[in-house]
């Protein structure tokens, strides 16, 4: 797809350029007395938490912003393969691939060692994180996927819907009530910002509040929770623009190192005109912030051209700019428990996204590790607000996204290092050439990182079984469940297995046949599913409401290596009947594709099979094997609550 060519224009891309508006600013609604979930902030964080949330429609959720109204311009820009999945999760894939721009190259420009006052091309590769998830990094607009999650939200039973122009300006927590499930611990005043508002409080009361409100976070200031890391001193510049130029390679990636003026990363955006670009600016003086460097976006235009030199940039229209500075903090902990807290006590606040963790935004990780926090704390707040989970499974939030956040601070200081002729104060000498070759070396270490597909939660009862991990070589245990593709026994449709794990807040339970017939009562597979049909030990019977579907808290899938099968001769498990007129679920079992296996592609074993538990958040919680019964039982049993 193609836009901004006559300039840029916010808005949903689907709309042509000519008659494409900005978001027209929400009415005011008066916000609700209560809820059981209160979250701050409309950036990636606040909006996949209220776009999970959106789908319980016994959970009551309300979204507060200061803004207006919905973000317009800039800000992040990459959407890396993990964001994809996660949106494929939300059925909201197909529109982001289809309007980004999809990064398949990278080059790397250095100083021209005959004429060290030009650029020269020293090598072009293919980007590191191809093939690592059937989607691509791709960049689009922050804004734009801002609108699919709200449009989510809206579409959803609760038809939930973001309340801007407020200001929280005071977040109180009732310790004596954090304990009790069905108290409303939190108390949070507001201020209406807007002109017709001035003036005006108003006082929400929640059983959990969510912070995704920023590096200057409320939330987290209200629980007294540090920040821990180092303070900025290098500032870049960073601006959207239309161009005309000569450079030849502006609609690739890419990381241009100059002899005297600094460096420049450009990123190509969607619609194929529009650019970002990244440029490096002196170093902050001690107690200096960002927004005391007096430029204007003239001033980056002036010093991109000299770094571009023989190259000329004729820029047209900045679509959006802003100086940054770049410092690496992460919050001290996640959550209002004090550190070191044991599990079993409740935590009723959350900080998430750049809340608790900030860096330079260089490396696309900000939207892209600020989306995943919340999808992994959405699941289990639900799933604890629905009484279907012990409240101990909040704890497991801070724990495992804190590690990564740790990890993304560690790896924004290295690459801010890379891309940097002059990364630290204490550096005084002459502007150095950097190796472009090592940050080449870089992005392919961490290209399972900076795609968000090696992303690993520490072992714990909701990841385990390492020693199971024989079994599927490629399902990696703590990493999502990397999809690939099987055939639908019942219509010979090929489907991506990953695509099935969507976010509703059920559980997967994959079964890998072996290499008996899955219709042999006597074979492992059929006995594994009649376990789970018929056992009252069986998770599925202790868990599931009475009165609900077979699959509404464990949807269960089947892969056989056989090829000749039909549905009707399958446990009928496998197809259940459901909703209000019983009607059976043909698209429960599939076989594994002759020239696309997916057995040798994830490294099953083929004589023994496997179960490969995945949770609501698409993350493989353990591998076992088919026969392991009394396993499957005990896993669930740490942490579920009976339904009988």
């Amino acid at each position: 797809m193609q836009y901004h060519l006559n300039g840029f224009k916010p808005g949903n891309y689907q709309v042509p350029d000519e008659a494409r508006k900005p978001y027209p600013e929400p009415p005011i609604v008066d916000l609700p007395n209560e809820v059981d979930v209160l979250i701050i902030g409309t950036g990636p964080a606040g909006l996949t938490m209220a776009r999970q949330l959106s789908e319980f429609s016994d959970i009551k959720t309300c979204v507060v912003d200061m803004e207006p109204g919905p973000l317009l311009f800039g800000r992040a820009d990459g959407i890396s393969c993990r964001t994809m999945e996660i949106m494929e999760a939300f059925n909201s894939s197909e529109m982001v691939v289809k309007e980004t721009y999809q990064l398949k190259q990278n080059t790397f420009w250095e100083p021209d060692e005959a004429n060290p006052e030009n650029i020269k091309l020293t090598h072009k590769i293919a980007d590191a994180r191809a093939g690592l998830s059937e989607f691509v990094h791709g960049i689009v607009n922050q804004a734009r996927l801002h609108e699919l999650l709200v449009d989510g939200m809206e579409r959803s039973v609760t038809h939930l819907s973001p309340h801007y122009s407020r200001e929280l300006v005071e977040m109180n927590i009732d310790e004596s009530l954090t304990q009790d499930l069905d108290a409303y611990p939190i108390t949070a005043t507001f201020k209406r910002v807007d002109d017709a508002g001035a003036g005006k409080t108003e006082t929400v009361k929640a059983r959990y509040i969510v912070g995704g409100d920023g590096a200057r976070s409320n939330v987290r200031r209200s629980m007294d929770i540090p920040l821990e890391g180092d303070s900025a001193n290098k500032a870049w510049g960073v601006m959207d623009i239309l161009l005309n130029t000569d450079f030849p390679d502006i609609r690739v990636k890419s990381f241009i190192q100059s002899k005297k003026h600094g460096a420049v990363m450009t990123i190509p955006r969607e619609g194929g005109y529009l650019c970002r670009f990244y440029v490096e600016l002196d170093l902050l003086g001690k107690d200096k912030r960002a927004k005391d460097v007096k430029l204007t976006e003239q001033d980056l235009i002036a010093k991109a051209q000299k770094i571009f030199h023989p190259y000329t940039l004729d820029v047209k229209e900045v679509a959006w700019w802003s100086i940054y500075e770049v410092g690496q903090r992460i919050a001290e902990r996640f959550d209002n428990r004090p550190t070191g807290s044991s599990e079993d006590i409740i935590p009723r606040a959350f900080v998430a996204g750049d809340a608790c963790h900030t860096h330079s935004p260089k490396g696309g990780w900000g939207l892209n590790t600020s989306l995943p926090d919340t999808f992994n704390l959405g699941w289990k707040l639900a799933a604890v607000l629905q009484g279907r989970s012990h409240p101990k499974l909040l704890s497991t939030y801070g724990t495992e996204r804190r590690k990564v956040a740790q990890q993304l601070i560690d790896a924004d200081r290295e690459l801010s290092r890379l891309v940097a002729t002059r990364p630290t104060s204490g550096d005084d000498s002459e502007q150095a050439r950097v190796d472009t070759a090592k940050i080449e070396a870089f992005m392919k270490r961490q290209s399972g990182f900076v795609s968000g597909t090696s992303i690993e939660y520490y072992p714990s009862y909701i990841c385990t079984g390492q020693e199971n991990q024989h079994l599927a070589t490629g399902f990696n245990i703590g990493q999502r469940f990397h999809s690939a593709e099987a055939t639908r026994v019942a219509d010979g449709r090929s489907q991506h297995l990953g695509h099935l794990v969507k976010a509703d807040g059920r559980w997967r339970i994959f079964l890998f046949g072996d290499t008996q017939d899955p219709t042999d009562p006597s074979s492992a597979a059929y006995q594994f599913i009649d376990f789970l049909a018929n056992d009252e030990s069986s998770p599925v019977q202790k868990y599931t409401p009475k009165d609900s579907d077979i699959d509404s808290v464990f949807d269960t899938y089947a892969v056989f290596q056989q090829q000749d099968l039909s549905m009707h001769d399958m446990h009928d498990y496998l197809w259940p009947a459901k909703g209000k007129y019983g009607l059976r679920d043909y698209e429960k079992v599939f076989h594994a594709e002759e020239n696309n296996d997916i057995y040798d592609l994830r490294g099953i074993d083929r004589s023994a099979g496997c179960i490969v538990i995945v949770r609501p958040d698409q993350h493989i919680a353990s591998i076992m094997p088919v026969t392991a019964h009394e396993e499957l039982t005990k896993f669930f049993n740490i942490f579920m609550i009976d339904q009988r």
